[in-house]
């Protein structure tokens, strides 16, 4: 009889392990109240939470934690419980435990790991934009010395071919001051010459 009762006792705890079973979106709702349970406790205790913060605000961090348990997430169902795991850097890594309708979440070092790396990845990121703004701004500043030194060297072109304009006026003129005086001299002399020959 005791055998009996025995057995009956464990079936009825087997049927109710098997029903209160957590499905993967009980899994993925602790997960996330355990990162934001998290973010918040080392916002106010550690120095790492609050360079994170600051790195990639507490929206953004969830959302990235969201969107790989989304992406990664695996659910191993075992019956009277089940568990959820990421698959990192070759081999798995349970996440969460689900067991008489409640989800316990652990390994918290992989999610500071984790953490750090999104705001690795978001200061490289940043750090990639702002070279890429100093680059635009400095070829906007050579692009606008560049026009300078074009409107400067035009503006000296300018100045040298109205000097060679005005100094080329001034031998044409010199040039026809000569002539004149060369035809003024030969009428002198060829009216010279035609007295002589009549005296």
């Amino acid at each position: 009889m005791k055998k009996l009762l025995t057995v009956v006792i464990l079936l009825l705890v087997a049927v109710l392990l098997i029903m209160t079973r957590p499905n993967e979106e009980a899994h993925k709702e602790a997960m996330m109240k355990a990162v934001k349970e998290y973010i918040d406790d080392e916002a106010e205790n550690r120095g790492l939470g609050k360079n994170i913060l600051v790195s990639l605000g507490k929206a953004s961090i969830v959302g990235v934690v969201k969107t790989a348990l989304n992406m990664k997430l695996k659910m191993n169902d075992y019956y009277l419980f089940n568990t959820t795991s990421v698959h990192v850097d070759g081999k798995d890594q349970t996440l969460s435990l689900g067991i008489l309708g409640h989800v316990f979440t652990f390994d918290k070092d992989m999610l500071r790991e984790k953490l750090e790396q999104a705001t690795k990845a978001k200061d490289e990121e940043a750090a990639l934009k702002e070279a890429e703004k100093a680059n635009a701004r400095a070829q906007k500043k050579a692009e606008r010395e560049k026009r300078k030194r074009e409107k400067q060297q035009a503006k000296e072109q300018k100045k040298r071919d109205k000097q060679i304009a005005k100094e080329q006026k001034q031998r044409e003129k010199e040039a026809q001051k000569e002539a004149k005086r060369k035809e003024k001299e030969a009428k002198r002399k060829a009216k010279e010459a035609k007295r002589q020959n009549n005296g």
